[in-house]
């Protein structure tokens, strides 16, 4: 087997802030083809640095087997900004003790090192397996894996089951995956009314108390009581804004902003309308922006060979969930079922992330048995 841990040191050591481009993926590429794998890489967006359309590049791999089955690994090598604080440098991966250090360890270059390493221990006439990996899930995610599951349509490549690598577990490798993920949505609110100066308040009328009005409305909205996968799906006001610098005039314009994490009660549409009829009352323009629907693979036999494969090596059974944030599962589970397992989450993000060494290889040992079993289904 590929040693997981080189690997991912190989990836970490490439720099690739969202959107990611170039080195990441030529380390990717090299890693692949000396196992078989056929490597179209290919870029989306032709926009200036920093903007929602900035370039953005795309890998997928292939590898045919006799098998009738095709089981797809997929994941991102971009990652957020290092931040500052660092012990080591975020692009200098580093082993201390029993971690290893640096951007990415545990988002997601460890588990895509894993899922490489994985392979190699799978033999090519078992089936057909292929990597889904993105230089775009940490961003806007408008040219990432929707641009990949494009190309596979396109290209005739459908897989019968996906494992995305998301860092899944919370408290040791193993004790979570994720089955579903709730949706989410984002409102901007904008109420307009007409300047003026305070000492002549009948000349003017100001926008704000309509607006915190219509956020109060929408503050004491109970949305529902969650079903049997998904939590409770919530509103939260994360954003006012009135921009006014000056202490005697009545503001023009005051803005808001909500985001809506929801269940499989709703849908992005439905709680668009339902702000925006809250709103109108308020005299309050609503723009909503859906950045993905709920998406519930039931329990059954994916599930339960992803905790077979977790339990023969760890010795737990993970715990199927739908809590957490969104990710670009919410996109692939139009081409097959998906299930997210990966590493422990509790560094993500954060300065000094970091993943245990030991995990790196057990995981990889996961990911062959379900490699394999996939292909044997």
């Amino acid at each position: 087997m590929t040693d997981a841990l080189d690997l991912a040191k190989r990836l970490m050591a490439a720099p690739s802030v969202t959107p990611a481009t170039g080195a990441v993926f030529d380390e990717m590429q090299a890693m692949l083809e000396p196992l078989g794998f056929s490597v179209h890489r290919f870029t989306r967006g032709d926009g200036p640095a920093g903007s929602d359309e900035a370039p953005v590049e795309n890998l997928f791999a292939i590898r045919a087997g006799a098998g009738p089955k095709h089981f797809a690994f997929a994941g991102h090598l971009d990652v957020v900004p290092p931040g500052d604080g660092w012990r080591s440098g975020a692009f200098a991966p580093e082993e201390r003790g029993d971690l290893l250090y640096g951007r990415g360890a545990v988002d997601m270059k460890g588990a895509i090192a894993c899922m490489v390493a994985a392979v190699a221990d799978v033999p090519a006439e078992a089936g057909t397996i292929s990597f889904i990996i993105t230089g775009d899930e940490e961003g806007p995610a408008l040219h990432g894996t929707r641009a990949l599951i494009d190309y596979m349509r396109e290209a005739g490549h459908a897989p019968d089951l996906c494992l995305v690598g998301e860092p899944t577990s919370v408290n040791r490798l193993g004790d979570m995956m994720k089955i579903g993920r709730r949706g989410s949505v984002n409102m901007w609110l904008t109420a307009k009314d007409t300047q003026g100066h305070v000492a002549y308040p009948h000349l003017a009328d100001t926008p704000i108390p309509r607006l915190v009005a219509a956020m109060a409305e929408l503050d004491a909205l109970v949305l529902d009581e969650g079903t049997d996968w998904f939590q409770p799906s919530n509103l939260e006001i994360t954003d006012i804004e009135v921009g006014n610098p000056a202490h005697n005039v009545i503001p023009g314009e005051a803005r808001a902003r909500l985001s809506i994490r929801f269940n499989d009660l709703h849908s992005g549409a439905s709680l668009s309308d339902k702000v925006t009829a809250i709103c109108a009352r308020h005299q309050v323009d609503v723009r909503p922006v859906i950045s993905g629907e709920p998406f519930l693979t039931p329990p059954g036999e994916f599930s339960a060979m992803i905790a077979a494969a977790v339990e023969a090596e760890t010795g737990i059974v993970p715990e199927a969930s739908t809590t957490g944030g969104t990710s670009d599962a919410r996109f692939l589970r139009s081409l097959c079922p998906v299930i997210e397992f990966g590493l422990v989450n509790a560094t993500m993000h954060k300065t000094d992330e970091a993943v245990a060494v030991d995990d790196l290889a057990v995981l990889a040992r996961i990911y062959a048995r379900i490699a394999r079993a996939a292909l044997d289904g």
